[in-house]
């Protein structure tokens, strides 16, 4: 096919960036400059404006104004800060496509979940609590909170392709897994239930995982009452968006003992300052947001881009579609 010209700022470490040169050598490749971590956009580059595809963390203004963009791919599974009217009607005006990540995460992230399942099942971390501060040897009260998976609920609100590789990873224990998602599906391995029974079904989970992206519709999702209305002692996770969770309610149920522990990977603001409540809330425990991190997740998100590239050339179906 015609060469393109192809605008990137993904944050890549070098040997991703040299595979990303080596595959569209046949193209033109404008390499903006260094981002800070994944999901920065840097600085507005001009040379954007001669790009048919975009490749990264794009400023989003520059996504609207740009008349020659045909295919945006993004370099996260998050895409909410393109997800505006202005930016679906810019793409759409040009018969332009948008693309994401998601295939680069869903494993990592379901990895951490299972991580975090599993640590608290068999209370890793009090122990390691235990072992940094006090060194004494509570064998008796960590053995009573000691909890098998099994016959436990797990429900997974914001059920995709994490939640997908999540109940996959589960299939091994006797757990009862039920996805939640605004619009249910068909075809579906395990129960999805839609919002009329949400409410219900939070109250039968011991483990409510939330995997909701960031959107107008989905910040403070996890408010006072649908936290409180939570199985009493049972447990939340989150590692969609931190938006997504009213923060200050949850330090509240945290406090009251209605939830027994929460784990969340993705906080409001983030980084999250250091004299933050959140970070002293008895048994709350936060990762930077690196659920979707790995060693060679940049080398990854090439190799995906570069999938969906020949894709393009072909005149195919890309993979992650958004709109």
């Amino acid at each position: 096919m015609t060469a393109l010209t192809i605008w990137t700022n993904a944050f890549l470490t070098n040997s991703a960036e040299a595979l990303l040169i080596g595959a569209t050598a046949s193209h033109r490749l404008i390499i903006a400059g260094k981002t800070d971590h994944v999901l920065d956009v840097g600085v507005l580059d001009p040379r954007i404006f001669e790009a048919e595809i975009v490749f990264g963390q794009p400023d989003p203004e520059a996504v609207i104004r740009s008349s020659k963009l045909r295919w945006l791919h993004l370099s996260s599974a998050g895409y909410a800060r393109y997800d505006t009217a202005e930016i679906r009607d810019s793409l759409r005006n040009h018969s332009a496509i948008m693309t994401n990540s998601s295939n680069v995460y869903d494993e990592p992230c379901a990895e951490h979940l299972m991580a975090w399942l599993l640590a608290d099942a068999r209370q890793l971390y009090p122990s390691y609590e235990n072992q940094r501060v006090a060194r004494g040897w509570p064998q008796n009260e960590l053995r009573m909170n000691i909890r098998l998976l099994a016959n436990q609920t797990i429900f997974i609100v914001g059920y995709g392709a994490i939640g997908r590789r999540l109940a996959e990873l589960l299939a091994p224990y006797p757990v009862r897994v039920i996805g939640h998602r605004r619009t249910p599906q068909p075809g579906a391995s395990i129960r999805i239930v839609g919002p009329v029974e949400l409410w219900d079904t939070l109250a039968e989970a011991d483990h409510v995982v939330n995997i909701l992206p960031d959107s107008t519709q989905t910040r403070g999702f996890f408010d006072a009452q649908r936290l409180r209305r939570i199985k009493p002692g049972a447990r939340y996770y989150c590692i969609g968006r931190g938006t997504t969770t009213d923060q200050e309610a949850l330090a509240t149920t945290l406090a009251s003992g209605h939830l027994s522990a929460a784990y969340l990977d993705v906080t409001d603001p983030e980084p999250l300052p250091p004299d933050h409540p959140l970070w002293s809330v008895p048994n709350c425990y936060i990762t930077p947001h690196t659920g979707g991190g790995y060693a060679n997740e940049s080398l990854r998100i090439a190799e995906h881009f570069v999938e969906n590239l020949r894709r393009y050339e072909r005149a195919e179906e890309l993979v992650n579609r958004v709109f």
